[in-house]
């Protein structure tokens, strides 16, 4: 029984090519029985060789005739067949009916070749979908079990053996190893992971076993995104190839006037035989069909995103791989996209009467209380000292932070925003701070008030300079976005001046945006596309989701972006990896290449046949082989951006 359940799955999933063969086989026998005379065969052979080959293009002809009251190719096609097979049957001239087969065949043939096509470029994009186990490996009261990866819960603990797929996105909570990452980030060679390292559904473990903790729902992780952005790539067409969807349905009707003029005025105006009239304007119908056009572009575009998912770039859909080829300025946001936002205590310098630890102990215990990464970064610092919790804790955004720590009241955040609270500023801090600010870094004031009723009269305990450090990759990035003709790079962030022109310096931007809110960074966005018209964006945290959302092509960190961005954005770079960019860009204006290329290809081929046909040179079947083949050319034209 195996047997012939294979053989019903090949049928299945290659029915346009077994239709074909089908198509062929009979074609020949027909063919054969006409030169032997036997009449009665042929016509059961011949009638059967056009019914599977053309029942398909039938089928989506009458379809789009009948619910969109529109004409398309296939249905050309067909009436051209059957036109022709008419015409033989008419006129007793059978080898008209040999030709209408042919043109079902090579018909049936092209679009075998074409699913075959993009199959090829739809499978590259969702081998991502089996990059998943169906099933987890959990602790259950100290007992593993195997459950489905739907049932994973927030909080769960898994166990993955060395080998295995990462069957959810989570935190390692034991063990240590080297992960493949490849298929989800586009990154080469694998990467050492250990406790509180997050990990990512689909990797590849390697040697060591792994004890994860389930952070986020299973059908929230990366991989699954991905997969949902990967299916509206697949659906949503790109603004050219909408509007050769449009181009064809007014062509088709063009068309169909046309051959009914050339079908029945020739004879009235060159004295043509209506033989010759019928089969020229059957002819024409074929070659002037619009299907080579109407391939120039998905193919290409499909097999960019294909390309671009293989090397880390999510492309949301086609029309962000042609714009990212257009783009003429790009703006960055700095904290978590030129740096990598993974900030951590430089230097702590104490007023004369405080201590280092004093300090550090003071604004730790004040900034367990935040989610910001400063805070995260100050308490990791002070990890060895004895701190305690402060309660009543206060965040104001962008300024600072207060609260009351044993009995006193403890402030932390910028210069503006201490002041309110202190007599004044000492000026030997001041003269540090400021020379902190010229090298690129952030600081933040520590003050506290020894009565936590007293608003004013606090004293300043010291400051914090807080370090991010700038991708190693940053400056090489922006360097090669200048080579490809990128007119403006701009940097965009909330961040201070000096600050903002450090990291500026070392990538090698000249003009930058700094102190910045949400709105500010759209408005100059806003300004660059008035400019520029193409304007990429490229950020990773909520507050440049707004600055995304308007850029003519968005692009978002995947691994260190937030989910707003991540969703606002057109493009997502799996690895975080600056670089990246440069590659999209290039993609998208070898994309832009290929299609224009193809487009002359196929107007090229339509030209030369309607030449050829109101001449009298080529006949019906060689009028599908060049119509057909230039279909079939432009096509596997467009899936050159696989490799």
């Amino acid at each position: 029984m195996l047997y012939p359940q294979r053989f019903s799955q090949f049928t299945r999933e290659h029915a346009d090519t077994v239709a074909a063969l089908l198509c062929g086989l009979l074609l020949f026998l027909g063919w054969f029985a006409l030169h032997l005379g036997a009449l009665g065969l042929a016509f059961l052979l011949l009638p059967a060789a056009y019914v599977i080959g053309g029942y398909e293009s039938a089928r989506e002809g009458l379809t789009t005739l009948f619910k969109e009251k529109e004409l398309d190719v296939d249905l050309l096609m067909i009436v051209a067949a059957i036109g022709a097979a008419s015409l033989g049957l008419w006129r007793r001239e059978y080898h008209l009916i040999i030709d209408g087969a042919i043109l079902i065949l090579i018909f049936a043939i092209s679009g075998a070749l074409e699913g075959y096509a993009m199959q090829r470029t739809e499978r590259s994009i969702r081998g991502l979908m089996s990059l998943t186990p169906d099933t987890a490996r959990v602790l259950l009261q100290g007992r593993e079990e195997e459950i489905p990866i739907s049932q994973l819960k927030v909080g769960d603990e898994i166990v993955v053996k060395p080998g295995e797929l990462i069957p959810t996105d989570g935190i390692i909570l034991s063990g240590y190893s080297t992960l493949n990452q490849a298929a989800i980030t586009g990154e080469s060679l694998p990467v050492e992971k250990t406790v509180g390292a997050e990990v990512f559904a689909g990797t590849l473990n390697g040697y060591g076993a792994l004890q994860i903790k389930v952070h986020k729902p299973a059908q929230s992780s990366l991989i699954q995104r991905v997969i949902r952005l990967v299916e509206q790539a697949q659906t949503e067409a790109p603004p050219s190839q909408e509007f050769i969807d449009r181009f064809e349905k007014g062509y088709a009707k063009v068309i169909v006037v046309a051959g009914i003029l050339l079908a029945t005025l020739p004879p009235f105006i060159w004295g043509w035989d209506w033989e010759t009239t019928i089969y020229r304007a059957l002819t024409f119908l074929v070659v002037a069909s619009p299907c080579a056009l109407m391939a120039a572009i998905m193919p290409t575009l499909l097999s960019g995103i294909a390309n671009g998912a293989r090397q880390g770039i999510l492309f949301k859909n086609g029309a962000q791989l042609e714009k990212i080829g257009q783009v003429r300025a790009i703006a960055f946001d700095k904290t978590g996209t030129l740096t990598t936002g993974q900030v951590q205590v430089f230097q702590v310098v104490s007023a004369s009467e405080y201590t280092y630890n004093d300090v550090l102990k003071a604004a730790a215990s004040i900034e367990s209380s935040s989610e910001h990464p400063i805070g995260k970064a100050i308490v990791q610092a002070a990890g060895d000292l004895d701190w305690v919790a402060a309660i009543e804790v206060q965040a104001i955004p962008g300024q600072g932070i207060v609260g009351i720590a044993q009995e006193q009241q403890i402030i932390v955040g910028n210069a503006i925003f201490v002041q309110q609270y202190v007599t004044n500023l000492p000026e030997e801090l001041r003269e540090i701070v400021q020379s902190l600010e010229q090298e690129g870094k952030t600081v933040v004031w520590v003050a506290k008030n020894p009565s936590p009723l007293f608003e004013r009269g606090a004293e300043v305990m010291g400051v914090i300079a807080i370090a991010d450090q700038v991708r190693v990759e940053a400056a090489a990035t922006i360097s090669r976005l200048k080579k490809l003709g990128v007119e403006q790079i701009v940097m965009l962030t909330g961040d201070n001046q000096e600050t903002a022109y450090s990291v500026a310096k070392a990538v090698g931007i000249d003009r930058v945006y700094a102190q910045l809110l949400p709105e500010d960074k759209l408005d100059v966005i806003r300004r660059l596309q008035q400019q520029y018209q193409t304007v990429a964006m490229v950020g990773d945290g909520i507050n440049d989701a707004p600055a995304l959302a308007q850029a003519s092509v968005g692009i978002a960190m995947g691994v260190s972006g937030s989910d707003v961005a991540l969703e606002t954005a057109d493009i997502v770079l799996m690895a975080d990896r600056l670089e990246k960019i440069a590659v999209a860009m290039h993609l998208g204006r070898r994309s832009q290449l290929i299609v224009k290329q193809n487009i002359v290809v196929a107007l090229s081929f339509i030209m030369l046949l309607l030449v050829g046909n109101f001449l009298g040179n080529i006949n019906l079947p060689i009028g599908v082989i060049g119509h057909e083949g230039s279909t079939v050319l432009v096509t596997l034209s467009g899936l050159r951006l696989l490799k």
